[in-house]
């Protein structure tokens, strides 16, 4: 059998196909796919997250973020697929390469189900004004891709109002009103976290994500769902059509939305929902581009939410600091290893009995793989753990309560002054931006120099964003807010209730990473004359290590910020360890002397 790069190419001469564009998507815009969804990966041979797929005839490339850099860089090796770096200098966009390279009547193809509305009409308009030509109705991977896995098809599952906060009715009962203030008469959403928040319905049809395979219509009157009908059981149907929920088949959505009248305003998100669904919607029909109005009310925690997610890191904290002290005392006295100190962190979150799984594929990465930003730890990469160097550890996890995402990084083992600086000024980074006060309105770009400035103080940088969203049993990456130096499109301005990630690392390839994380809450701390002012609360409760830190590098208000944080560990954790894991949790966190 052909490679599967020449195995596409033969299929693209076929059809007649010049270039063919394979994203990182499913039909419905998520960050993280299933496996029926893994047709970049299959072609490429790279495993990251993130990553879009270029092929010519004669030529190929990958662009994916600074995240994976390294890992590309390596996955890469052998093949002809050039690593084309994002944001890097000299490296042009997806479609500034594709505006010098598409010639005249040459096509350009992709499966409209996994590009989004938006980047498709760009791509129209790109072949337009060069002569050439668009075909987005050809899943060519589909054709070269012998035993694909079928679409996922996990059992739903509702989450109760103990959890939620608010129930089903009384969310789809808001979003109606959304709809007449927009003048909307039809609301279509396509993204898996917006309709899973609306209808209190969990599944598990992508890895790490709580979500089901779906599509939803609602009207004044009506609520359909699209799905496979085989994952509900009676009970949740039952409880779905009581609140006037109604369910089709999965593949039918596009038949319904293509006997929609020029009667029906139709309000969509051209960002999320996918090119072939937005073409099947009749020219005729009135559509109203507009952000889907669950977003914002899905990033903005109701009481109850804030509630459970504190006790969700109250658990996580217990799991995670009793993982510490497990490292900390076994390393070096029996064989570690990168996979099985993943499964020893994985074996005390479920301990906890409100714990689902993980929030993401755990990143538990030892000496030079800790500069890989999302490294995973497979079978033939899986590096000893032992008494020297850094451990990078960036995991999270699903629970009732909620969703978390920490990372650590640990010391081994003696440190060079060097290293200890790092780990210091990556650290007073972490503690700067969640010590920051805002006005409210201020988006993540305002903040993202406070958790940089230690690092440029050193000539140091990431290149990564310092903050994403966090969803409430949902994806573990949520906008719409985020915490970056560069911001990716219009931003939105923080608000109370929105929990958001602070994360600042710094990365030498072949050496160490180090990188800090704890989730943020977003809370009002003033009103005055001057307007009302913001800013956050730590959730995450585990301590940093202080046998990395440089005391004196720390500013008087930076000790008092690290003692207060180690102090609220200390009180809430002490009482769920054990005597000897307790006694160790004192020194872990003792108090840095102010000068």
């Amino acid at each position: 059998m052909a490679h599967p790069l020449q195995a596409l190419r033969d299929v693209m001469a076929e059809h007649q196909i010049d270039a063919y564009l394979i994203p990182t998507a499913d039909f419905h815009g998520s960050e993280y796919v299933g496996e029926h969804f893994a047709c970049r990966e299959y072609i490429s041979g790279f495993t990251g997250s993130a990553g879009t797929l270029l092929v010519f005839a004669n030529w190929a490339g990958l662009w994916t973020d600074g995240r994976y850099f390294l890992q590309a860089a390596e996955e890469l090796k052998g093949s002809d697929i050039r690593l084309m770096k994002q944001g890097e200098p000299g490296v042009p966009t997806i479609e500034a390469f594709l505006r010098a390279s598409l010639q005249p009547e040459q096509t350009l193809g992709f499966d409209g189900r996994c590009v989004d509305a938006r980047t498709g009409r760009r791509y129209h308009a790109l072949a337009r004004q060069l002569g050439g030509k668009i075909n987005h109705q050809l899943d060519l991977v589909g054709e070269v891709w012998p035993q694909r896995p079928p679409l996922s098809a996990q059992p739903a599952w509702l989450l109760s109002e103990e959890y939620a906060g608010v129930s089903r009715r009384e969310k789809l009962r808001e979003i109606r009103g959304a709809m007449t203030a927009e003048g909307a008469d039809v609301l279509l959403l396509t993204s898996l976290e917006d309709i899973a928040w609306l209808l209190n319905l969990r599944g598990g049809d992508v890895a790490c994500n709580p979500v089901v395979l779906s599509y939803l219509s609602l009207t004044q009157d009506s609520a359909v769902l699209f799905a496979n009908p085989a994952v509900f059981s009676p009970a949740v149907l039952e409880q779905l059509e009581a609140d006037g929920v109604s369910l089709r088949p999965y593949e039918s959505v596009y038949s319904y939305v293509g006997r929609l009248t020029p009667s029906q305003r139709v309000m969509l998100d051209t960002r999320r929902i996918n090119t072939t669904l937005l073409t099947s919607i009749p020219s005729h029909v009135p559509v109203m581009d507009r952000p889907n109005p669950t977003a914002l009310r899905k990033a903005i925690k109701n009481p109850v939410e804030i509630a459970n997610m504190k006790q969700a890191h109250l658990a996580d904290g217990i799991a995670l600091t009793r993982f510490m002290y497990w490292l900390k005392t076994q390393v070096g006295g029996q064989p570690i290893t990168e996979r099985s100190a993943a499964a020893q962190l994985e074996a005390f979150r479920r301990a906890c009995p409100l714990y689902l799984q993980p929030s993401f594929d755990p990143i538990l990465a030892a000496g030079p793989h800790s500069a890989i930003v999302h490294y995973s730890a497979t079978p033939e990469s899986d590096r000893a753990v032992t008494g020297q160097g850094f451990l990078l550890a960036d995991t999270g996890g699903h629970y009732y309560t909620g969703t978390t995402d920490c990372t650590r990084t640990y010391a081994l083992g003696p440190l060079s002054e060097q290293e200890k600086t790092h780990y210091t000024a990556v650290l007073r980074g972490n503690l700067a931006l969640a010590d920051a006060t805002f006005k409210a309105g201020c988006t993540g770009s305002n903040l993202d120099y406070a958790a940089r400035q230690p690092l440029w103080e050193l000539g140091l940088d990431f290149n990564h964003g310092t903050g994403h969203g966090v969803g409430y049993l949902l994806s573990v990456h949520e906008g719409p807010q985020s915490i970056r130096q560069r911001p990716m499109g219009r931003e939105t301005p923080l608000a109370p209730g929105m929990i958001t990630s602070d994360e600042p690392g710094v990365y030498f390839d072949g050496a160490y990473g180090i990188r800090l994380e704890n989730l943020l809450l977003c809370v009002e701390k003033s009103v005055t004359p001057f307007g009302t002012f913001l800013g956050f609360e730590t959730l995450t409760l585990t301590p940093f290590d202080l046998d990395a830190v440089c005391p004196a590098q720390l500013t008087p208000r930076e000790r008092t910020l690290l003692n207060a944080y180690h102090a609220r560990v200390r009180e809430a954790l002490s009482p769920h360890l054990s005597p000897e894991e307790a006694a160790w949790l004192q020194t872990a966190t003792r108090p840095v002397p102010l000068p």
